[in-house]
């Protein structure tokens, strides 16, 4: 159901997440279910012939040193996932996870006052490794003392990672918003428009293509069609063709 919800708001693609918590006791990583036995049929996304894609996420909350000697392990298990997130605690695991871990995302919680402030060296590190920052935006929705501290955190990281960044919603179906209603909230967070729409559109592409790579150990070539401009129509057009309608 959350997955058909997920497409009537206008997505294109899902990520089914799982989560690790290391402060729990016997925390595994599992071989994550195939998208294919938990949904037969897939609808299709709209306006094109593809059906909706449903990705495997693994999420790993650090809060010592020690946890993330298994991201740097060769887990068959980890390899399997499309996209792996960390969810660092503190400011030397936001740094380790920003410079050394191979992950595809950092989850930054902007729900209270953070310990640390964010630093331009690791972030920028980070943004040259091709690893984003992701942000939940479910407690600016429904509680407002969350929405200050979401904001302020949110304008903070942005003002360093140069819009880098895309979104997560936690609970459904209450607090899923369409990709429209979450690129005007990055508006709120110092993101241009151009900006908050990629944090909801090209930033999760990245994000996917970084993850493939990342399975891969090579790399992954993506193509684009690039519109041609006036301009290079009209110097296209043969010139017996011009003067006829010219003519």
């Amino acid at each position: 159901d959350k997955i058909f919800l997920c497409f009537s708001v206008g997505y294109s693609a899902v990520a089914l997440n799982h989560v690790i918590d290391f402060k729990e006791k016997k925390q595994e990583i599992i071989k994550p279910v195939s998208p294919s036995e938990l949904f037969p049929s897939l609808p299709i996304v709209q306006g094109t012939s593809k059906r909706i894609k449903v990705l495997t996420r693994l999420t790993l909350v650090v809060s010592d040193p020690s946890h993330c000697n298994l991201l740097r392990s060769t887990s068959a298990n980890i390899r399997l996932y499309d996209i792996i997130a960390v969810f660092p605690r503190t400011e030397k695991l936001f740094h380790i996870a920003c410079t050394t871990l191979d992950v595809d995302l950092v989850c930054i919680n902007v729900t209270e006052k953070l310990p640390f402030y964010f630093r331009r060296p690791p972030v920028n590190m980070a943004i040259d490794r091709g690893i984003y920052f992701e942000l939940l935006y479910t407690p600016a929705i429904k509680d407002s003392t969350m929405r200050r501290y979401t904001i302020s955190n949110a304008i903070s990281l942005m003002q360093i990672c140069k819009g880098k960044v895309s979104s997560q919603s936690e609970n459904m179906p209450l607090e899923l918003r369409g990709p429209y209603d979450v690129a005007n909230l990055g508006l709120l967070f110092g993101l241009s428009e151009s900006e908050a729409k990629a944090a909801v559109s090209t930033n999760c592409r990245a994000t996917m293509l970084h993850g493939e790579t990342r399975k891969s150990a090579c790399g992954v070539v993506y193509t684009v069609k690039k519109p041609r401009k006036v301009e290079e129509e009209e110097t296209t057009v043969p010139a017996c063709k011009k003067a006829k309608t010219q003519a």
